[in-house]
């Protein structure tokens, strides 16, 4: 048994491994339970009992020095993978960080905000209602007669179940006014539906409707109450006039038109409620009286933001998104 050739072998084979892996099998070769040593030590019973001791004595000291070997190899290998894995993927702190690019609020979505805010601080309380409605709270109770051309099927959503896709936002104000009495100070925004599509029109679109019922609601409080909504949303004094008009639940009615570029352009309509409305929804019009408009936050937006098509708004093209941050 020549234990000083094996001890320069083993050694070399320890110190000479490239990597983990190729150390941990020369490991296992020399010093695992059938290695090379293990199976000499094993074997130690069939040599004469005078070489027995000495080799026996041999072999755990190349096992003990192995070991050592072992380990310190070991650890300069996780040292090295470890370096390595660092300089491959360090990253070069002078360069400009990558930064999240933020969101935005769609400009439909701001315009309503801005419009909300305006008249809740004007001591309105923000109201919602259902988008499918019953058609009397979408038309009877609104005073619109039978014979109405609203209600005809080629301008409104009917569904299957005897309801229907509301055409705006006024049924709010009947529920609220059925379930609080005066004063009530409300806005109602949220989502419409008419059978109408154009570069101005949408089959679904929004609304902001107002109402006032109070026991000396006006006109004239009407009027200064939306040149200050209108001067403040466009942030300057705007030319305005009241129009007459009619709408059934409104009487007298006006529209509302802003001096605009080269002429006149309709932005929202108004008007002092009707006594049947308020009749209707157990409001005393004798005592109580009150107004109500309504405005489309797209054609806001569009007259704020200058933009020529109304279909811009729900095309969601990023490149026309982002422009509002």
């Amino acid at each position: 048994m020549n234990i000083s050739s094996l001890s320069k072998k083993s050694k070399s084979k320890l110190k000479s491994a490239k990597d983990l892996r190729a150390l941990e099998e020369n490991y296992i070769n020399l010093l695992g339970r059938n290695g090379e040593i293990n199976l000499l030590l094993k074997n130690l019973g069939g040599l004469p009992q005078n070489q027995r001791k000495k080799s026996g004595k041999a072999l755990n000291e190349l096992k003990s020095s192995l070991e050592i070997i072992f380990r310190s190899r070991r650890d300069y290998l996780k040292e090295k993978s470890f370096s390595e894995e660092l300089k491959r993927d360090s990253l070069d702190v002078s360069l400009p960080g990558v930064k999240d690019e933020p969101g935005t609020l769609h400009p439909v979505t701001s315009t309503i905000m801005e419009i909300s805010d305006f008249f809740v601080s004007m001591g309105f309380d923000v109201h919602s209602g259902p988008e499918a409605e019953t058609e009397y709270y979408n038309f009877e109770a609104l005073n619109i007669p039978e014979d109405h051309p609203a209600k005809d099927m080629h301008d409104t959503f009917y569904l299957d179940n005897g309801v229907l896709l509301r055409t705006h936002t006024s049924p709010v104000q009947i529920r609220t006014m059925e379930k609080q009495g005066p004063p009530i100070r409300i806005i109602c925004p949220g989502r419409v539906y008419r059978k109408d599509s154009d570069l101005t029109h949408t089959p679904m679109f929004h609304q902001v409707e107002g109402l006032v019922i109070e026991e000396n609601a006006s006109f004239s409080v009407l009027k200064g109450m939306l040149s200050d909504f209108i001067n403040n949303f466009f942030g300057k004094e705007m030319d305005l006039r009241f129009r007459p008009s009619y709408f059934p639940f409104t009487e007298p009615s006006a529209e509302v038109d802003i001096k605009w570029k080269k002429g006149w352009l309709e932005i929202l309509g108004c008007g002092m409620v009707h006594p049947n409305v308020l009749d209707m929804s157990g409001i005393n019009s004798k005592r109580y009286s009150g107004f109500a408009f309504g405005l489309g936050p797209e054609r806001m937006a569009m007259l704020k933001y200058d933009i020529p098509d109304l279909r811009s708004f729900f095309e969601n093209d990023l490149r026309f998104l982002k422009q509002f941050k």
